[in-house]
């Protein structure tokens, strides 16, 4: 009897699978999904991956006509990728992407990062080669009207209690594919996942192997950690089997900090806590400013990265860290660009690791022009710049987290109000560059930028002050200028 969580995928995978097996071939259901649908979970994205015996060219025979579009970039390495809409339980049309792969064995060479792949002729051959046993499961689906369970390593027994461990010996896993062990802080977090003492004494031995996987293909993986549900279990195994000294040394390094601020016995506990803090939003209102979720995980990671560098001692206040949001932002910027982050990830991530200090300079209420500051400054990450803010406080003194609670509230309540008087979110000069070249009866150059500055300044001091009055303000700013030997005079 199959569970009937199963049946709408294995609908969907009917009339393919009939294909395949009215040509003499196998066709399996492997990957994520199985285990997912062991869970209890739907299915958590639109592709699909499955194996058969059937060589690419087959494989590309039995897609002639049921496939809305076929693509063979994998080819080489035995997959046959086809693209088809579907109906999902709700009656509507999505787009379903399907990746077949003839069952294979996959292997790294010593110094290489290009896998030497080879076919095989059996399920079993090919699930041994996954990375852990609760991915090394397969559901048949030409094996008559039932769909078959395939669990040669006992992946369904160490769902059920919680296990990580490869289908082979680790070590010959992980030689596989180093990126595995990167891979096992995911499940680690994501799944609560205990992993086995000789697959953690594995890692320890063979960190150093992640050297040969591409910095993209670590960054895609440390994105998937930052943004499980509780990633700080992955985090720590990350630590303390010196994965992360591979790729992100600055980590471990602020485990050796003691961080008398936050009361934790370390800067990197204090860490981990800020980005537990940081929680995936639910439904927005349509009217809420956007929240990106995965650069604000990211910048909490970052945040405190520059406190080993500019530790000090300060009598009558002990252990300082000036100036580590500025140390830590470019620290942050050279560790991202070598994990090949996008440049405007890069630009996002810095800039909020060098703000993320700025609310706390403001201890004696918040003027109008310090509001105003503070959203130029922000621009559009404002959202998760006030998020990481909040999330950074992780005291235990409740007396202190109210009283931070308080006036970030007392913040943002001001920012509303401004933002309805004064369109704060799209703060520039009152006039642009072209009514100041009209009103001075300049051309464009360096006296243009100077004084959209200067207007800027204003509107940061003062806010609106009204068209008669800047034109004022601007005629009274180049006369000055103009006194103090700088520009020509108006023809």
């Amino acid at each position: 009897m199959v569970p009937e969580r199963f049946a709408p995928v294995l609908a969907e995978l009917a009339p393919l699978a009939d294909r395949f097996e009215q040509r003499g071939h196998q066709l399996h259901l492997v990957g994520g999904t199985v285990r997912d649908l062991l869970l209890g979970d739907a299915p958590r994205d639109f592709d699909l991956d499955l194996t058969t015996d059937a060589r690419p060219a087959e494989i590309k025979v039995c897609l002639d006509g049921w496939a809305d579009s076929v693509w063979t970039q994998g080819e080489r390495f035995g997959t046959i990728g086809a693209h088809r809409h579907t109906i999902d339980a709700d009656g509507g049309e999505v787009p379903r992407i399907y990746e077949i792969t003839t069952f294979r064995s996959e292997a790294y060479t010593d110094a290489s990062r290009k896998p030497h792949v080879t076919f095989a002729d059996h399920i079993d051959a090919d699930l041994s080669r996954r990375d852990f046993t609760i991915n090394a499961m397969a559901l048949e689906l030409t094996s008559g009207t039932t769909p078959t369970l395939v669990d040669p390593f006992g992946g369904a027994s160490d769902l059920v209690s919680r296990t990580l461990r490869t289908p082979l010996g680790p070590e010959i896993s992980f030689s596989d594919d180093p990126l595995r062990m990167l891979r096992a802080a995911r499940f680690v977090a994501s799944h609560a996942m205990e992993p086995e003492p000789g697959l953690v004494a594995a890692v320890r031995e063979m960190a150093q192997r992640l050297g040969i996987v591409s910095a993209e293909r670590i960054r895609d993986e440390l994105d998937k950690l930052i943004t499980a549900d509780h990633p700080s279990a992955g985090l720590w195994f990350l630590v303390d089997t010196g994965l992360a000294e591979q790729f992100l040394p600055e980590l471990p390094a602020m485990r050796l900090e003691h961080d008398p601020i936050h009361r934790h016995k370390d800067v990197l506990t204090h860490t981990f806590a800020v980005i537990e803090n940081v929680r995936p939003p639910h439904e927005l209102p349509a009217d809420h400013p956007p929240f990106d979720f995965r650069i604000t995980r990211l910048a909490a990671l970052f945040h405190d990265i520059g406190k080993p560098r500019t530790r000090g001692f300060q009598p009558g206040k002990g252990t300082t860290f000036h100036h580590h949001d500025a140390v830590g932002a470019r620290m942050t910027r050279r560790r991202l660009q070598e994990l090949r982050y996008s440049n405007g990830d890069v630009d996002a991530i810095t800039e909020l690791v060098a703000l993320h200090l700025r609310f706390h300079t403001y201890r004696l209420g918040w003027s109008d022009s310090a509001v105003r500051r503070y959203v130029r400054d922000a621009g559009p990450l404002l959202h998760e710049l006030n998020v990481l803010t909040r999330c950074d406080c992780t005291t235990r003194n409740e007396r202190k987290a109210r009283t931070l609670s308080r006036r970030m509230d007392e913040l943002e309540q001001r920012i509303t109000e401004l933002a309805a008087a004064e369109e704060l979110a799209a703060l520039r000069p009152e006039l642009d560059g072209r009514q100041v070249m009209e009103h001075l009866g300049v051309p464009p150059g360096r006296v243009v930028g100077d004084a959209l500055d200067a207007l800027l300044e204003i509107r940061l001091e003062e806010g609106l002050v009204g068209d008669e009055e800047i034109r004022r303000r601007l005629d009274q700013w180049f006369r000055d200028q103009r006194a103090a030997g700088k520009y020509v005079e108006r023809s």
